[in-house]
């Protein structure tokens, strides 16, 4: 193990979903506020090599990386709460774990040894975590694994910690995160889920130090009393954790129950004094939750895209990164963002009418792929164009905006993507050359034109007034780029490409003149992915400013 290092480890118990991603966000925020440099670390259980190819209405928003690996929507919590970009050594699989070894073996790496779940795989984790601490020169590891206690796929990961533990045991902090029910028939919260839940773990080995409890209520003394008593527990290390309106409010929960201080304690350290992360504290943050209780002044902004016919459930889960960079980006400018779920299928259809849309003041298209409900986005970029409706699309949002204007403005009637058109018609946006072979031998995984890539912005462009800089560096996640073959015929007809890669071959960011539309952009990268709380993103920003002078003017 790495000298000096720290590990904690968050598991599950009782059912999944209860928050174990913002917990462990959350006592790295709250540990970073005392001054340490704080890894964050997710483990997925899921065979998936990554999760890239994961249904986003089942799995939630694939999180892309500076690197390009696509990963768990957690990721992006980490990098939220710590407010920094995170390497890929932070994100594991058991695909990748499984994929390494095998390949080791294959590559006769292990010496003709006979190669077996335990020790290979376990070292072979193991190894993965210290390297992840290494990289990231951090002094503390907050590591999330995956799933519930019980679950067969990740006793593999909780073995590791065992063995960790092991070997350490003043370097090692284990953390369950249970649920406890409220039964509406009983009245009362029941701690026997958690008590069992426990005692699982128990058999793996492993003895949590301390359980954050999650309900809908808050766990009164009684309720810690008997957790602490059956499960070996310190009262004081049983922490509340009741559902609250705001997830940024967690740190601040914690904070209060002396989290930092207890993990602190246990590593024998004690919080860094005239040390830069911890001069802030969690000042700015605590002013930043605030801010979300201020903002009285409303702003209707319209998403539509194709998602939205699973339930309500998926939703903040599928666009998780959008839905906060409009809340970080809005309460800095002291509005509260109302967001409207609209389904591109209801305009296609003709089941909404179109002037539906005059009762909002933004309207953002995300990103998505493949066919379905596409006319019904273009009918409403359309409709925002001509209306001149703040207008915002990102990647698959920025390329039916080219191909509207294409149609309507630009004289090319039959303009289209050869994502939904096959090659009939002008492929205004067509497939990248290098990706032809790969779809073509169904190479899908990890293959897209993924991660940060610079971009060259032009003076006297919104994108330019938006960043105040001429370079910026974005992420990607697409295999679909703006054809060359157009793009003469787009700018004569008054669209601008205001954003382009440096050879000038890709454009990244398209526009109209602020003098025939308020906002009207479109991004080929995801620019949510890099929004933070304390730092939002200068586009949507931009976006958000627009909406309300839009409002102000109606």
């Amino acid at each position: 193990m790495k000298k000096n290092h720290k590990y904690i480890f968050v598991i599950g118990g009782v059912m999944s979903g209860v928050g174990k991603g913002i917990a462990s966000a959350s006592i790295g925020k709250v540990l970073q506020s005392r001054g340490y440099k704080i890894n964050l670390v997710k483990v997925d259980p899921y065979l998936n090599v990554d999760a890239g190819t994961m249904n986003p209405t089942e799995h939630g928003e694939t999180f892309v990386l500076n690197s390009g690996l696509e990963t768990d929507q957690d990721m992006g919590n980490y990098e939220r709460f710590l407010g920094r970009d995170l390497p890929e050594e932070n994100y594991l699989t058991s695909g990748m774990v499984y994929k390494s070894v095998i390949e080791r073996e294959r590559n006769l790496g292990y010496k003709g040894k006979c190669v077996e779940a335990i020790p290979h795989i376990r070292n072979e984790i193991i190894d993965r975590l210290e390297a992840a601490a290494s990289i990231n020169g951090s002094e503390i590891s907050v590591i999330e694994i995956g799933g519930t206690v019980g679950d067969y796929q990740n006793i593999m990961f909780i073995e590791a910690a065992r063995v960790m533990y092991a070997k350490d045991p003043d370097s090692v902090f284990f953390i369950m995160v249970s649920y406890l029910p409220v039964p509406s028939k009983v009245g009362e919260m029941k701690t026997k889920p958690t008590q069992n839940a426990i005692r699982q773990l128990n058999s793996y080995g492993v003895q949590p130090h301390m359980v954050i409890g999650r309900s809908s209520e808050v766990l009164d003394k009684r309720r810690k009393d008997k957790i602490a008593m059956q499960c070996n527990i310190r009262p004081d290390y049983v922490i509340s954790a009741p559902d609250i309106e705001s997830i940024y409010d967690v740190p601040i929960n914690f904070e209060k129950d002396n989290v930092a201080s207890i993990i602190l304690s246990h590593f024998n350290l004690k919080t860094k004094r005239n040390n830069k992360l911890a001069e802030d504290g969690l000042k700015k943050w605590r002013r930043f939750a605030n801010s979300a209780k201020k903002a009285k002044k409303e702003l209707n902004i319209a998403i539509v895209g194709k998602y939205f016919d699973t339930g309500d459930f998926v939703l903040s889960d599928a666009y998780i990164s959008v839905i906060e960079a409009i809340k970080f980006s809005a309460y800095a400018k002291g509005v509260k963002p109302n967001l409207h779920w609209l389904s591109s299928h209801d305009f296609e259809s003709g089941k909404v009418n179109i002037k539906e849309l005059d009762k909002y003041d933004g309207i953002l298209v995300p990103g998505g792929f493949g066919k379905s409900g596409i006319e019904g986005k273009i009918k409403v970029i359309k409709y925002a164009r001509e209306n001149k409706i703040p207008y915002f699309g990102l990647c698959y949002g920025m390329q039916l905006m080219i191909v509207e204007y294409a149609r309507h403005k630009a004289g090319i009637a039959g303009a289209n993507t050869r994502e939904i058109s096959n090659g009939k018609g002008d492929m205004v946006i067509d497939i990248m050359p290098e990706q032809v072979e790969r779809l073509k031998n169904k190479d899908y995984g990890g293959t897209m034109r993924l991660g940060k890539y610079p971009a060259y912005i032009k003076k006297g462009t919104i994108a330019r007034k938006s960043y105040k800089k001429e370079m910026v560096n974005e992420r990607h996640r697409h295999r679909y780029e703006v054809n060359p073959e157009y793009i003469e015929r787009l700018e004569e007809s008054g669209l601008i490409f205001s954003g382009v890669s440096p050879d000038e071959r890709l454009m990244e960011i398209a526009e109209l003149s602020i003098k025939e539309h308020p906002f009207m952009v479109g991004t080929q990268f995801h620019p949510e992915l890099t929004a933070r709380p304390l730092s939002p993103h200068p586009l949507f920003t931009e976006f958000i400013k627009a909406s309300v002078l839009y409002k102000n003017c109606k």
